[in-house]
């Protein structure tokens, strides 16, 4: 990628997606409910160590907002703001991840979570993220070495899908362990 100028490796970042997907035994509504409850992902997420809602009091309701203080393998740490732009109990729950802009219709990178039921009492759980267009890390650590653009994208999307695996065996290892039905936060 020598000669790359930072446009193309925008267009290379932008709309990158890793997902991945899992069968837990648990009902839709309450797979959801884990997965709405922001302030219960540092239960399961390695990277996403903890949210908090902004507001009182914080609820999973499109336009809300909530705080995510994340950590990379490297040590390195971080926090992003976040809006809800689904909540479709028990279909779906998906959020943006604002850059310095604050614009959501320009996300650093946007996350999707949708919940199919299967049978009674089981659902697949997919998980999506998608990057951009706003500003992100991985777009700067790319524009800085493009002639290592490839490698870093890789990795940032191996690392993700790993984390995001184990994120829904963790969040379905709660689920399968719950035994009384959640209610949906308020």
């Amino acid at each position: 990628m020598a000669g790359t100028d930072s446009g193309q490796i925008a267009c290379e970042v932008t709309g990158l997606t890793a997902t991945a997907e899992e069968v837990v035994t648990a009902r839709p509504e309450l797979v959801w409910d884990l997965i709405a409850d922001v302030t219960r992902i540092g239960e399961w997420s390695p990277e996403c160590i903890r949210a908090a809602w902004l507001g009182a009091p914080g609820q999973p309701r499109p336009g809300a907002r909530f705080t995510g203080h994340n950590r990379l393998a490297s040590g390195f740490e971080y926090e992003v703001t976040c809006v809800v732009t689904e909540a479709d109990r028990p279909r779906s729950f998906a959020w943006v991840v604002l850059d310095d802009s604050d614009d959501p219709t320009r996300p650093s990178s946007s996350w999707r979570y949708q919940i199919e039921p299967l049978s009674e009492g089981t659902s697949r759980v997919r998980q999506r993220f998608t990057h951009g267009p706003g500003f992100s890390f991985l777009r700067e650590a790319t524009a800085k070495v493009p002639a290592q653009a490839t490698q870093i994208i890789a990795a940032r999307l191996n690392g993700l899908r790993g984390n995001m695996i184990a994120t829904l065996r963790a969040m379905r290892t709660i689920a399968e362990s719950s035994r009384e039905p959640m209610t949906q936060p308020r």
